[in-house]
């Protein structure tokens, strides 16, 4: 069977190999998505091949630092009292603080922004297109502040149950596969970049992660 494929002007036969054709009905085969899409995440079965259990478990959390480290999630967890924004890092503007309980302080709270979900803008700038909204819009506390940090202070951070909320391993699989407002980064609104991947892939990677020790980066 001969398919043909255009190149310019020119229409050139492109031989199929029987590795292209479905064995049922000779015909041309679908082609076999990617595991890894460009810009996503790899999913947990693409670590099989790492025998020693220690290794694969550092991989997979290495894999997550993709969603970790993007600016989506970065921004909301600062290592000062204001957040960031867009993928520059740069301080929010209106400047605001993070006040005692991460939502802001009397007269500037979170939610005097930030509604219950994105809000597209019209008639501004073409660098503003919507304004990010959640019902639990509020800062990470500074005791998970990612900002400047390794992936493997994160990892070590992120463990810690005296600096993450008492969560236990399960609870943050839960939270990283599960949480709406962690779930807000595949879905910012219009003009802004998504973390890699769907929070259903992160959360199986956390999953995997977990039970292969979570053990952390060295460095």
């Amino acid at each position: 069977m001969v398919i043909t494929l255009a190149v310019g002007s020119l229409v050139l036969p492109f031989p199929l190999s029987a590795q292209d054709r479905d064995p049922a009905t000779g015909q041309a085969s679908q082609p076999i998505a990617p595991s890894e899409p460009e810009g996503g995440l790899k999913s947990v079965s693409d670590f099989d091949s790492i025998a020693d259990e220690r290794e694969r478990s550092i991989a997979i959390f290495e894999e997550t630092g993709k969603v970790l480290q993007h600016p989506r999630c970065v921004n909301c967890h600062p290592a000062g009292d204001s957040p960031l924004q867009n993928m520059a890092m740069a301080p929010h503007q209106p400047p605001v603080q993070r006040g005692e309980a991460n939502f802001g302080v009397p007269g500037m709270m979170c939610n005097t922004c930030h509604g219950p979900e994105n809000a597209q803008v019209v008639g501004q700038s073409p660098d503003i297109q919507s304004i990010p909204g959640n019902p639990e819009w509020h800062l990470a506390p500074i005791e998970m502040a990612w900002e400047g940090k390794s992936l493997a202070e994160i990892c070590v951070q992120i463990k810690d149950e005296d600096r993450n909320g008492g969560k236990t391993l399960a609870e943050l699989v839960e939270h990283m596969a599960e949480d709406d407002l962690v779930g807000w980064g595949w879905e910012p609104g219009e003009g802004r970049e998504p973390v890699p991947g769907t929070q259903e892939q992160f959360g199986q990677l956390y999953e995997a992660w977990a039970a292969t020790g979570a053990h952390c980066p060295e460095s």
